[in-house]
C-alpha cells in the first residue's frame, strides 16, 4: 500500500511510473479485466461483465495516469522527455479504457 501512495503521490521516479505501473501493471490489469469480460459475456452474464471488466481498469488507469503526470511534473531531466511519458500514458490510458 505504502508504494501505492507514493506513486499516487508522484514520489516514484518517472521511468518506475511510467514502465512498472502504467505499462507493464497496466496491460496486466486490462488484459484480465479483458478476459474476465469476455468470459461473463459468454457466460450470458452482461451486466455484472461490464462492472467487472470496466470497474477494475478504467479505475486504475485513471489512478496511473494521474500518477505518470505528477511523476514528470517532478523529473528532473528533459521537459519534453516528461512531456512525451505523459502523452503516450494518456493516449495509452484512454485507449485501454474504451477497449
Amino acid at each position: 500500500m505504502k508504494h501505492f501512495y507514493r506513486l499516487w503521490q508522484g514520489d516514484l521516479a518517472l521511468e518506475n511510473a511510467f514502465w512498472n505501473w502504467a505499462v507493464f501493471g497496466g496491460l496486466v490489469i486490462n488484459v484480465c479485466s479483458s478476459a474476465i469480460f469476455l468470459f461473463l459475456i459468454m457466460a450470458e452474464r452482461p451486466v455484472l461483465a461490464v462492472i467487472i471488466g470496466y470497474g477494475f481498469s478504467v479505475p486504475y488507469n485513471f489512478i496511473v495516469s494521474v500518477a505518470v503526470w505528477r511523476s514528470a511534473g517532478r523529473y528532473a531531466g528533459d521537459r519534453r522527455r516528461a512531456d512525451l511519458v505523459r502523452m503516450v500514458t494518456i493516449i495509452g490510458m484512454i485507449l485501454l479504457s474504451v477497449t
